[in-house]
């Protein structure tokens, strides 16, 4: 075993938005990855912001509507069934029920959170997407906006989310530095340098470690 001295530090800038499947199952990967090579570097991850819906409703719409609405009946069914089968690969279930809609609320939080320690940052962005993606939970609801926050120790998210204007520079700031650059999500930076699309495998992640830490 690596002496814990010696690690070397991987830092990791995630774009991600709050209602992309794949964004998930890529932090799940992520995840294995960083726990198989935690006998060789520490890492800190920073999450930032991304949009798919820009437009979409504060009110939210059906999921099962909206996709439907989006892609077309046979397209929805297949993507359903897709998204099933590798969330089972994970050990979770797929639900399709309940709302989806605008994810600004949810970007303000988390870019919140992380002024109060990646840790809670990156909980926070787990909380919100087992909500979402295996509970049915409606991503701009206040009540589980807060709840998640709760869960996770993330202080004065009452009262941050009251004002719909605290934090929105910030994230816009965000966008416009990170999301602007890319062309879909997942999208992981490595050390700065070395980047990555999509949900990738871990061993794919555990191959980027090794070449950003040189």
């Amino acid at each position: 075993m690596a002496d814990p001295s010696m690690k070397k530090l991987i830092r990791l800038d995630v774009v991600s938005d709050t209602v992309c499947p794949w964004c998930f199952v890529g932090k799940r990967n992520l995840n294995k990855a960083m726990a198989l090579s935690s006998n060789e570097f520490d890492f800190e991850v920073r999450w930032h912001p991304y949009m798919l819906n820009p437009s979409a409703p504060r009110e939210g719409i059906k999921k099962s509507e909206f996709y439907r609405q989006k892609f077309g009946a046979h397209q929805f069914e297949r993507m359903m069934s897709r998204m099933s089968e590798v969330f089972q690969g994970l050990g979770l279930e797929y639900d399709t029920s309940g709302l989806t809609g605008n994810t600004l609320d949810s970007h303000r939080l988390i870019t919140f959170s992380g002024h109060q320690g990646l840790e809670k940052q990156n909980a926070l962005v787990e909380e919100l997407f087992v909500n979402y993606f295996t509970h049915g939970k409606y991503i701009a609801d206040r009540q589980v906006l807060l709840e998640a926050a709760n869960k996770v120790g993330v202080a004065g998210a009452a009262e941050f989310l009251e004002d719909p204007n605290n934090g929105l520079d910030e994230v816009n700031e965000e966008l416009a530095k990170h999301a602007t650059r890319i062309n879909g999500v997942p999208h992981f930076v490595i050390n700065g340098k070395h980047q990555l699309n999509g949900a990738q495998a871990p061993e794919v992640f555990m191959r980027a470690f090794q070449a950003a830490s040189k």
